[in-house]
């Protein structure tokens, strides 16, 4: 009589053991699902990669020497920044892509702010910058969606 207990036991540690995987499984098809339905946020992050390479090898080599005021990293920024504003537009424009975008143009907007930040006054920049967060949240108040 005291092997019954044990076999429930066994029994419902191996139901709890599939469940477990069952989730699992289910998990790793949504985060794959996820990539495959919206292709373009991956493309934008190793578009940025490639970027950041590109521009550290051209400084690290002496071709941005000629801009005084420019470094790779600034350069760097400046490129990642227009990589983000460039997915935007696309989740603007293309229906299939369409997600809110007010985070990336809040990042957008920074990153571009910290590499135009050697180039342009930080007194300039960071102003220009609020202004530009308010008139977006402004627009965004009075009904301008998509």
């Amino acid at each position: 009589m005291s092997e019954q207990p044990y076999h429930d036991k066994e029994e419902k540690d191996e139901k709890q053991e599939e469940k477990r995987r069952e989730e699992e499984e289910k998990e790793e098809k949504n985060r794959g699902e996820k990539w495959r339905s919206d292709p373009l946020g991956a493309v934008t992050w190793a578009g940025i990669l490639i970027w950041a390479g590109i521009a550290l090898l051209i400084g690290n080599i002496g071709l941005l020497d000629r801009f005084e005021k420019l470094d790779a990293w600034g350069f760097v920024f400046i490129g990642a920044g227009l990589i983000v504003l460039l997915e935007t537009c696309i989740r603007l424009l293309v229906p299939a892509y369409r997600r809110p975008v007010t985070g990336n143009i809040i990042l957008a907007i920074i990153l571009l702010a910290i590499g135009l930040g050697d180039l342009i006054s930080w007194g300039i920049i960071w102003p220009l910058v609020l202004i530009g967060l308010g008139l977006f949240v402004l627009a965004r108040g009075l009904g301008w969606r998509r």
